[in-house]
């Protein structure tokens, strides 16, 4: 049975107060919060074994490097990558994208073709076009429908033998839409292009299986998931990791180094130079085991019904207009109420204990299709509950009484 009451017990932060009313946190799709399970490791880890990896023979080095590199096997299980070094450890989302970026800069030329949607957030924009101004390639979009789903048939014209990547997130962090990745990635290998699912915001909420999907490369930040800040993830198949050129020089990611020639390491370590995050990557593994604990289909049905009550209860308010209304769509749900600047509902909102997120969400794309200067973001995570969503309707009422 799920018990919300009792995994809320492990999240400490959401029994402290702002602004003098209990804490509703309803900003995850920016963050996650974290368990005490998972702030034990990292407390643990900088109380007992403290040590640099990789490189030392003494007890607490081995003990970092053992704890690190299970860590690793904990995220390759989880999403079921073929090799433990097909997982490289990175800061976030953000890093694993300009590393493919980056490597694919020796790969294209001009006249080649690059693939994104209308749907991205900016750090699976911005990359490719300044890849795109390296290279001399062409960047096309998959545009969208007022609903804020992906015209697949318009992407189908996209494709074609020039083609050489295309790049969708696996779920929109600004409207919810959960994208057709699986038919986006059969139809671009169809035409032998590489794919990237940007999987940030899918991975708190579903159990992706890179092997199933076939894809590429697929990224995603622990902090999303009830880990730390500053850590995260590049899958990539074993042959294009091979392919590719080192992101940045320096130390692990070398076999032999000499002023005549260097070398690079074999995989995962070609791309993880210099001293890495080793508490951030053991507590990213813990955060994965917690979550596994709950259960992702468990976490899937209970965050359904917090959308669909969400969902409901903020369609009975005159005025208020939801962005993002795929029959397809995990727990986001985006909204204006009137002509009231969703700053201003946000601070309100904020004096009176409700976090939520206002702006263009770093989709200024997706903001400038709908006319609008961006939106209030309500973001659900597993913890939450319905009470907490009738404390959040209760304080938009008042705010919107306020400013109307």
């Amino acid at each position: 049975m799920f018990d919300v009451k009792s995994i809320r017990e492990d999240f400490p932060i959401l029994y402290r107060k702002v602004n003098g009313k209990p804490l509703v946190y309803l900003d995850n799709a920016a963050t996650s919060q974290t368990p005490q399970q998972v702030i034990d490791v990292i407390v643990d880890y900088y109380s007992k074994y403290n040590a640099n990896i990789h490189r030392g023979v003494h007890t607490l080095s081995q003990e970092a490097t053992d704890a690190y590199e299970n860590a690793r096997r904990t995220i390759q299980s989880h999403f079921n990558a073929k090799h433990p070094h097909e997982i490289i450890f990175t800061s976030g989302t953000t890093h694993s994208i300009n590393m493919i970026a980056n490597g694919f800069a020796s790969l294209l030329k001009k006249g080649d073709e690059i693939i994104v949607s209308a749907l991205e957030h900016h750090s699976n924009i911005v990359p490719w076009q300044m890849l795109c101004e390296k290279t001399g390639a062409t960047l096309k979009v998959i545009p969208m429908n007022s609903e804020g789903e992906l015209i697949i048939s318009e992407y189908d014209m996209l494709l074609n033998e020039n083609t050489k990547l295309v790049f969708v997130n696996h779920i929109s962090n600004a409207l919810g839409t959960i994208n057709p990745i699986e038919n986006i990635i059969t139809k671009a290998h169809d035409v032998g292009a590489a794919v990237l699912i940007d999987g940030a915001q899918a991975c708190p909420h579903l159990k992706p299986d890179v092997q199933k999907l076939n894809v590429d490369f697929y990224v995603c930040s622990a902090h999303k998931i009830c880990g730390p800040t500053g850590i995260g993830m590049l899958y990539g198949k074993e042959e294009w990791l091979q392919k590719l050129p080192p992101y940045q020089g320096g130390g692990e990611m070398i076999a032999e180094v000499s002023f005549d020639k260097t070398t690079y390491a074999d995989l995962p370590h070609k791309f993880e130079a210099g001293t890495p995050n080793v508490c951030g990557g053991i507590a990213f593994g813990a955060a994965i085991d917690y979550m596994n604990t709950i259960g992702f289909e468990t976490i899937a049905q209970y965050e359904g019904e917090l959308l669909e009550y969400a969902t409901t209860e903020l369609l009975y308010i005159d005025g208020l207009k939801i962005y993002g209304t795929s029959a397809n769509k995990t727990s986001v749900i985006s909204f204006n109420v009137g002509n009231i600047h969703p700053y201003d509902l946000g601070t309100l909102l904020d004096k009176m204990g409700i976090a939520v997120r206002t702006g263009h969400h770093c989709a200024q794309p997706i903001m400038d299709f709908y006319k609008i200067p961006g939106t209030v973001r309500a973001s659900f995570m597993f913890y939450n509950t319905k009470e907490e969503i009738d404390l959040f309707i209760s304080a938009l009422k008042k705010s919107i009484m306020m400013l109307s």
